[in-house]
């Protein structure tokens, strides 16, 4: 079999998957695969799996599943899975998805081309050991042009009870620091103007080096000064490892975003002890405090339903929420990992219980964040102008993360195209969007 022409990425999970997608598709179209944005196009199919939860794995295999009808209805001649799921399951799936012509792990992105070349002359490759984690490759962006993820490690060593991550990405590696910056400049050069840090642990950077004298506000503050970048945001901070030097980083540093991304999960400290998440209530009561002293916007997530959460805790919960009043709350159920401790825990909380109050939860957070929203009215914002639709421009300012937040949408009397920054004054706002007119 010839080597496919075109390809099609279908990308599943976290951004840090997105970035792994946009590395697989660099490398295949130096070898001139051209990538396609219709599936029923594309001679190669990859489908970049996540496994980190059930419903995500069940995603990833549906995904799978619908991937593999293209060779009868279009123009699939090899189907490749990488990712998650296939580095935590590489037999289980190898022997029950025939449709599959080959698998690689999260460390074997680089051995695509081997993998490809393999399956068209009628092998089945399995290739999930360990290999190269830091690619030196081009990308394809799959993100808007004036927007990039830039992952800074990989892997993760916090070990928290109910997270597969250590499991399939193993321990934490951070990238090497002038890869970082080399790829940041790069990124700028092509037009990127806002570059959004991420890692399974941002706020770890540099620490598993020798002399750790590189760490994330060194790289913060390197990134600001390049000539070109607007915003430098960071995501997936761990709340033990962000520290004064990071938080003052960030609140002077003329580009970086006010933001920081920092999921909690629980406040009561038997549930923490449970989840083996370091820092007692007290600490990040304190930490909340430290970001609203720099005026710097909290992002958090919390789980519901971890293994023996009551009432009461769950009450507490509740009351610390109201308390700290994020901008930003996500929250999930539990979901039982094979393999993590949390999934053999006792005292497993009911699917429905779980639910109920994952909507309470949710409930409220709607109700803060309609009122943080609204205290926005009268105000002027710097936004990035993303689109235009149903009569208005539709855009994010700085204190709004792409994809996970809401938008500000507005009116402007001259024509703007994306990529444009343009301050808009907020005259209404709802739960999660606000509405403007460019000034």
């Amino acid at each position: 079999m010839n080597l496919p022409k075109t390809v099609g990425v279908i990308s599943l999970g976290c951004s840090k998957n997105r970035v792994d997608s946009e590395m697989l598709l660099g490398q295949l179209q130096a070898e001139g695969i051209q990538p396609v944005s219709d599936p029923a196009q594309a001679e190669l199919i990859v489908v970049n799996t996540c496994g980190f939860i059930q419903p995500a794995k069940e995603e990833s295999i549906d995904a799978i599943f619908e991937m593999a009808r293209y060779k009868e209805t279009g123009c699939c001649k090899v189907l490749l899975v990488t990712g998650c799921l296939s580095q935590r399951y590489p037999q289980a799936l190898y022997d029950e998805m025939p449709e599959v012509d080959g698998f690689l792990g999260v460390a074997n992105y680089g051995r695509v081309m081997e993998a490809v070349r393999s399956a068209c002359a009628g092998q089945r490759p399995l290739l999930t050991g360990e290999g190269e984690r830091f690619l030196h490759c081009g990308r394809v962006l799959t993100t808007p042009p004036y927007s990039a993820y830039v992952k800074i490690s990989d892997g993760c060593d916090n070990r928290c009870a109910y997270c597969a991550i250590p499991l399939i990405r193993g321990p934490y590696r951070s990238r090497p620091y002038e890869d970082i910056l080399g790829e940041c400049r790069r990124l700028i050069r092509g037009g990127v103007s806002e570059i959004t840090l991420i890692a399974q642990d941002t706020s770890r950077y540099g620490s598993d080096f020798p002399e750790k004298k590189l760490l994330l506000p060194d790289m913060l503050r390197a990134i600001d000064a390049m000539e070109g970048i607007h915003w430098v945001r960071v995501l997936y901070c761990y709340p033990d490892t962000v520290d004064q030097r990071l938080l003052d980083t960030i609140a002077a540093l003329p580009h970086a975003c006010k933001y920081l991304d920092l999921p909690l999960q629980h406040i009561h400290g038997d549930l923490l002890k449970k989840m083996n998440r370091r820092g007692s209530p007290e600490y990040i009561r304190q930490l909340i405090q430290m970001c609203r002293q720099r005026d710097i916007l909290v992002r958090t997530t919390m789980i519901l339903g971890f293994p023996g959460e009551t009432d009461a805790q769950f009450q507490e919960l509740l009351s610390f929420v109201k308390e700290a009043r994020f901008a930003r709350l996500g929250a999930f159920t539990f979901s039982p990992e094979e393999g993590t401790p949390a999934a053999e825990m006792p005292h497993q909380v009911p699917e429905a219980v779980k639910r109920a109050r994952l909507d309470q939860l949710m409930l409220l957070q709607q109700e803060i964040s309609l009122e943080l929203n609204q205290a926005r009215v009268g105000t002027v914002c710097q936004v990035l102008v993303e689109g235009f639709q149903d009569g208005r421009y539709v855009g994010r300012s700085s204190l709004e993360a792409p994809e996970v937040d809401g938008v500000v949408a507005f009116t402007a009397r001259q024509k703007l195209t994306p990529g444009q920054y343009v301050s808009v004054r907020i005259t209404e706002a709802d739960a999660y969007d606000l509405y403007g007119g460019a000034i």
